[in-house]
């Protein structure tokens, strides 16, 4: 049984229950979105101006340059995460839900004909927001444990074996989900951006005239002067807003007030004073801007902050990896993926959950680049292309909202952004430059997923064709069986198809073989709203053809597990007394064969998509279907 990807309402607005609920828990959402949303942009203090100070610099920084980095860095997240996320990317929420895939939804949900390039959007952006995913705890641990070369030099053989336990034992842990250990995200992150904040103020207040480079004429005259570093430097500082992204992504999960307090009142000021911290630093020790972040540390503070930035980019790896599920479990409702195995690690919050084919294949792509660059500055060539990749993405979708939904006019929408979508595209630009140094990674990760993402949905499409071209109109079927009806046997028998036209194969085929009916026979569709959730008094409608047949078709939300038999208990309230242990559901099994006559390039996607559905979960577990109530008929189709 497939889905159907099905427009849903274009937008929707928070109850006033959630509403109340929401500002009563206020600061324990605000807390919760330091732990989660700003794992990533929290630790680029650890690599960022490093980074760029030495993409400017042969070692000796000069006053110029220190304020001329410092002046970009600051615009960067002015302009990027305040200006474009927190000003206008938080407000493009889909029924409160957030992130490329939400967005997407909400953009094509305004166009009647739902253009396929509105999607293709969409599945550009997944597909680069996996391939940051795997970077992500790779440098970010990586940056971590290289403090330990500052403490002990003789430690620095180390720092590689270590990163890799600690990538196994955060990737292992994952099974056992998420809630127990989010319990302490926030307030370790608390004290994460406590600490950056104090290491910056205690060197700012020792040098405060590096705060003339909030003024952009610094970085503009670095730019001017360095023209020939420009895109290197600008490549550098683009890490300081890495995961920007984040921000929309988890908007569902605490909304966009907490969000946006936490960034303005702890996080944007925190991340400001260590930035002109490590910058006073560097102008006052020029000879020791190898790693300024913990050279800048107090004896004293450099173990304790050591294992705290430890812990800090654990948690921002661990939000990675669990933006990584959801947005799979996203495209896999949306269709934009086959089934795959969804545990949840949480008997109350439905967004808990744990994919381990996912799981397993981050851990060994991150192992792979922590072992290949054995460096964060090695790594952080590698890091960019995916993440400004993917904010174009958003400008372009967040364009359409503007357009289509908001109604604020193609000119204003264009007005808006055109300048925030140059910033990415120069971002992206700068960062092409880092291609041949690791780049193309991402890139790579990127590009396979877009060609996997792309067989699947021409495979469907071409499978629901060939599907459709052999069977009965359902209509025709029932009109003949209604007036030749065949032995009929007690109990309902429920039929699965993705095709609301057509007589499910299984029903065909049952017909043909048992040549018998059900007194009461159920085809069942289900579809997938573009809306992230679905109403329970939405959840089911029921048509009756007759007494014989009825049409069944419930709908669920991308961002929802689906169950069947959770789904029909809804029905209950419509007059269809279902009950499990009197039902029997029948499921189509294919068994797909490759054409003769097809070009290489429609092999190569064919065989594609007919391995991802032979290694798909099965449908019976995705929708919770009791296994002792299913009946499968196996069919062979050539496609």
């Amino acid at each position: 049984m497939t889905q159907v990807d099905v427009a849903g309402p274009e937008t929707g607005s928070v109850e006033p229950e959630q509403a109340e609920h929401a500002q009563k828990h206020l600061p324990v959402l605000i807390l919760g979105a330091l732990g989660v949303v700003y794992g990533d942009i929290g630790t680029s203090p650890l690599y960022a101006f490093r980074e760029a100070l030495h993409g400017a610099t042969d070692g000796t920084p000069e006053h110029v340059e220190v304020l001329g980095i410092l002046s970009l860095i600051f615009w960067a997240l002015t302009i990027v995460v305040t200006i474009k996320y927190v000003g206008f990317v938080l407000r493009a929420d889909n029924k409160g839900e957030g992130g490329t895939l939400s967005l997407m939804s909400l953009a094509r949900s305004s166009f009647a004909n739902r253009p396929a390039w509105v999607l293709f959007l969409g599945v550009i952006g997944a597909s680069l927001f996996f391939g940051d995913a795997i970077i992500t705890p790779a440098i970010s641990v990586l940056s971590a444990v290289e403090g330990l070369e500052i403490i002990q030099p003789n430690l620095t053989p180390w720092v590689v074996p270590i990163t890799v336990v600690v990538l196994i034992i955060l990737f292992t842990v994952q099974r056992f989900g998420t809630g127990g250990v989010a319990t302490v995200f926030g307030p370790v992150m608390g004290v994460w951006f406590l600490a950056l904040g104090l290491s910056g103020l205690n060197h700012l207040v020792h040098n405060p005239s590096v705060l003339v480079a909030l003024n952009p004429y610094y970085g503009v005259l670095f730019i001017i002067d360095h023209a020939h570093l420009a895109a290197i430097v600008l490549g550098a500082v683009f890490l300081a807003v890495t995961g920007a992204e984040a921000l929309y992504v988890d908007l569902g999960h605490f909304g966009r007030k907490p969000i946006t307090i936490a960034w303005l009142w702890m996080v944007f000021p925190c991340l400001l004073l260590n930035y002109f911290g490590q910058g006073a630093f560097v102008l006052g020790h020029t000879e020791a801007a190898s790693n300024p972040f913990f050279q800048m540390q107090p004896e004293w503070a450099l173990v304790p902050m050591v294992a705290l930035a430890t812990a800090a980019t654990v948690i921002a790896s661990q939000a990675v990896i669990s933006g990584a599920y959801s947005l799979t479990r996203q495209a896999i409702n949306l269709n934009l993926l086959p089934r795959m195995d969804i545990r949840h690690t949480s008997e109350n919050v439905s967004g808990q959950i744990y994919m381990p084919y996912i799981n397993s294949l981050l851990l060994v792509l991150v192992l792979v680049l922590v072992v290949a660059f054995r460096s964060s500055t090695s790594l952080s060539a590698a890091y960019g292309i995916a993440v400004t990749g993917e904010m174009l993405v958003t400008a372009v979708l967040l364009l359409v909202v503007m357009w289509r939904i908001w109604k604020w006019g193609l000119p204003v929408a264009i007005a808006i952004v055109t300048p925030l979508f140059i910033i990415d595209l120069g971002f992206f630009v700068s960062n092409l430059t880092k291609f041949t140094q690791g780049g193309w990674v991402p890139a790579l990760v990127s590009v396979i997923l877009i060609i996997v993402m792309s067989s699947w949905m021409a495979g469907r499409r071409r499978l629901a064709e060939k599907t459709r071209r052999d069977e009965v109109p359902l209509e025709f079927l029932v009109q003949n069986l209604t007036k030749k009806k065949p032995t009929i046997v007690p109990g309902t028998a429920i039929f699965l198809t993705s095709d609301i036209e057509g007589a499910p194969t299984a029903l065909l085929h049952s017909l043909k073989h048992y040549k018998v009916l059900h007194e009461r026979n159920v085809i069942l569709t289900v579809v997938t709203s573009s809306a992230p959730t679905v109403a329970d008094d939405e959840k089911v409608r029921i048509d009756a053809y007759n007494e014989l047949f009825w049409r069944v078709i419930v709908t669920f939300g991308y961002m929802e597990t689906p169950n069947i038999p959770k789904a029909l208990g809804l029905a209950r309230k419509l007059g269809w007394k279902f009950d499990i242990m009197s039902t029997s559901f029948f499921l189509s099994r294919r068994v797909l064969k490759p054409s003769a006559k097809r070009g290489p390039i429609r092999s190569i996607t064919d065989r594609i998509f007919m391995t991802m559905a032979r290694n798909a979960s099965d449908a019976t577990e995705y929708f919770h279907i009791p296994t002792g109530r299913v009946v499968e008929i196996g069919t062979q189709l050539t496609i």
